[in-house]
C-alpha cells in the first residue's frame, strides 16, 4: 500500500510530523502541550492557506502572472500544473494546425460540404457548398438544412433510416443541374456531413444513352423484321440447296435473338422512362403464377416446378409488367436449373407486405456476382448464357419493373446449390378479394 503514496504525500505527512514533534517538545518545555501544538497547526494552515491563495490567483490569471515562487509539496504541484498546461497548449495549437488545413483542403476541394449537428443545423460549410447552395455563413449558420434546401426527396433522405444510396436533386430553378447528395454519420460523434456532387454532366450521359438506346432498338426493329421474313421464306423454298440449310437455319436463329433483344431494351427503356405503375388495376397474382407453370412445364427437359399459393390477395399495378417480373424470374431459374432439378415457387402475405419466391437447385451464384446481377447485360458467365440464348436485360427488366411498383428484389446464391429470388411488395399495393368487390 505504502507504493502506492507519492513523493508530495510523504514530504506533506513528515512535514506535519515534523510541526507535531517540535511543538509537543516546546509544549512539554513551558507545560502546555495542547495550546502549544494547536497554535503550531494554525500556523501551519495559515502558511498552506496563503500558499492555495497564491495558487489560485495564478491559475485565474496565469496569461499575465509569473509562476508563483514556493518549495516543498506546493512546488511540485506547480510544477506538474505547468507540464499540464504545456502541453494543453501544445495539443490546442496541434489541432487549430490540423483545423486550418482541414478548411484551406475543404475549401478548394471540387465537392461541396456541409457539417450538420443531431439537429440537421449548419455548424459550417465550404464555399463549393455555399456557391451551389446559396449559403451565406452569418445568415444560415445555425439554420436547419431543411429550411434552406427544400426538395422532398432531400428531406425524406435526411429523416429516412436507409441511407445506402445518395439522393439525387436537382440544381436551383433556372438551372438545368442535378446534384447528389451523400450524409456521412459516425456512431460516437452527434454530428453529420453532407457530401454533395455536381452530377449534371453523368445525368445528361444517361440520358443520352437512354435516348440512344432507345431510339437504335426502335429503328434496328423494321429491318430486323424484313431480314427475318426473307430468312422464312428461304427456310420454305424448295429450290434451296442441302449446303445452305444449316447456316439459314442458324441465321433465323440469330435473328430471333435479336428481335428478343430488341424486344428486352425497348422494355427497359420504357420502363426507364416511366414513373410508378398505376395502382388503378387489381391482379391475380396466382393466376399469373399459375399459368406461368403450366407453360414452363410444357418445355422439353425441363426440372421439376412447384407452386404454393399462401394468399389469394391481389396486388394494385401493371399486370404486363408482373407477367414481365415473374416470367424472366421463372425463365432464367428454368435456363440454370438441370432437368433432375426442382423449381419452387412461393406467393404469400405477411406484417411487411407481399412476397414471390422463386427458388432452383440449379448452378447457384457467386456472392461477388450478387450486387451486378440487375445491371444491363452483364452475364456470370458469358459463354453459358449466349449459348443459353439470353439477352442480358431480363434482371434489369425485373429491377425497374419492380421499383415503378414501390417493390424490392432480393438475391441469395451459392454456388451449386441454388438461389432463391424474392420479390417484397408494400402493404400499400396489396389488396383483398373484398376490397376488389367494393365499388
Amino acid at each position: 500500500m505504502l507504493k502506492f503514496v507519492s513523493n508530495t504525500a510523504w514530504q506533506v505527512i513528515s512535514r506535519v510530523s515534523v510541526v507535531l514533534l517540535v511543538g509537543l517538545v516546546i509544549g512539554l518545555i513551558i507545560g502546555h502541550v495542547a495550546v502549544v501544538l494547536a497554535v503550531a497547526l494554525g500556523v501551519y494552515l495559515a502558511v498552506q492557506l496563503r500558499n492555495l491563495l497564491l495558487l489560485d490567483r495564478w491559475l485565474r490569471f496565469r496569461r499575465v502572472l509569473i509562476p508563483p515562487d514556493m518549495a516543498g509539496p506546493w512546488g511540485d504541484v506547480l510544477a506538474t500544473i505547468s507540464r499540464i498546461y504545456r502541453r494543453k497548449q501544445f495539443h490546442k495549437q496541434r489541432v487549430l494546425r490540423l483545423l486550418r488545413e482541414f478548411r484551406r483542403l475543404t475549401s478548394s476541394m471540387p465537392d461541396g460540404a456541409v457539417l450538420l449537428n443531431a439537429d440537421h443545423e449548419i455548424l459550417w460549410f465550404n464555399n463549393t457548398a455555399a456557391e451551389w447552395l446559396g449559403l451565406h455563413r452569418k445568415r444560415d449558420v445555425g439554420m436547419r438544412i431543411e429550411n434552406l434546401v427544400r426538395h422532398p426527396d432531400f428531406v425524406a433522405y435526411l429523416d429516412g433510416s436507409d441511407r445506402g444510396a445518395p439522393v439525387r436533386i436537382p440544381q436551383a430553378a433556372g438551372q438545368d443541374g442535378w446534384f447528389s447528395i451523400y450524409l456521412v454519420q459516425t456512431r460516437r460523434v452527434r454530428q453529420r456531413l453532407l457530401i454533395i456532387r455536381d452530377i449534371t454532366r453523368e445525368v445528361r450521359m444517361e440520358a443520352m444513352r437512354k435516348d440512344f438506346v432507345a431510339n437504335a432498338s426502335h429503328e434496328l426493329r423494321s429491318p430486323l423484321t424484313v431480314i427475318a421474313g426473307y430468312l422464312d421464306s428461304l427456310t420454305d423454298d424448295p429450290s434451296l440447296g442441302p449446303a445452305w440449310a444449316g447456316p439459314v437455319q442458324e441465321m433465323r436463329r440469330q435473328a430471333d435473338r435479336m428481335r428478343t433483344i430488341i424486344q428486352d431494351l425497348l422494355e427497359l427503356s420504357r420502363l426507364e422512362a416511366g414513373g410508378l405503375a398505376s395502382d388503378d388495376q387489381f391482379v391475380d397474382i396466382g393466376g399469373i403464377l399459375s399459368l406461368l407453370r403450366r407453360e414452363m412445364s410444357g418445355l422439353e427437359h425441363r426440372p421439376k416446378i412447384t407452386l404454393q399459393l399462401d394468399s389469394d390477395a391481389l396486388l394494385r399495378g401493371s399486370e404486363s409488367e408482373f407477367n414481365s417480373i415473374f416470367s424472366n424470374l421463372i425463365t432464367n431459374a428454368v435456363k440454370y436449373t438441370p432437368a433432375e432439378g426442382e423449381i419452387h415457387i412461393r406467393w404469400w402475405l405477411d406484417d411487411q407486405g407481399a412476397h414471390v419466391s422463386v427458388s432452383d437447385t440449379g448452378i447457384g451464384i457467386a456472392a461477388e456476382h450478387i450486387p451486378r446481377l440487375t445491371e444491363r447485360f452483364y452475364r456470370v458467365d458469358a459463354g453459358r448464357s449466349r449459348k443459353m440464348g439470353g439477352s442480358g436485360l431480363g434482371l434489369a427488366i425485373v429491377k425497374h419493373a419492380l421499383q415503378r411498383h414501390d417493390a424490392t428484389l432480393d438475391v441469395v446464391s451459392e454456388e451449386g446449390v441454388g438461389s432463391t429470388f424474392t420479390c417484397h411488395f408494400p402493404l400499400h399495393r396489396v389488396a383483398t378479394r373484398a376490397q376488389r368487390a367494393t365499388p
